[in-house]
């Protein structure tokens, strides 16, 4: 369930992101705090998306490790049972 919350939690990000830029789009160039607020809100999207991509990553890592260990762990099996494996 972890990686549910996970994406609900980038769904959110993305959402957030998709905003900001349409926001963006409708300040005018002399709005100086207005930019700069928007320039810090997207800086911290982007921190957000960047740890749920990271986790992510680490997800599909363990993902692989864990594909592995049961190939292994089936070759293994069909060599003491004297099959041939691949």
């Amino acid at each position: 369930m972890h990686s549910e919350k996970a994406s609900a939690a980038g769904e959110a990000l993305l959402r957030r992101l998709r905003r900001l830029v349409a926001r963006a789009a409708t300040v005018k160039g002399g709005e100086r705090r207005q930019l700069l607020a928007l320039i810090d809100d997207v800086q911290t999207t982007r921190r957000g998306l960047l740890k749920e991509c990271a986790e992510v990553e680490g997800q599909m890592r363990q993902a692989t490790v864990r594909a592995t260990a049961i190939g292994a762990y089936l070759r293994n099996s069909q060599a003491g049972r004297g099959k041939r494996h691949n």
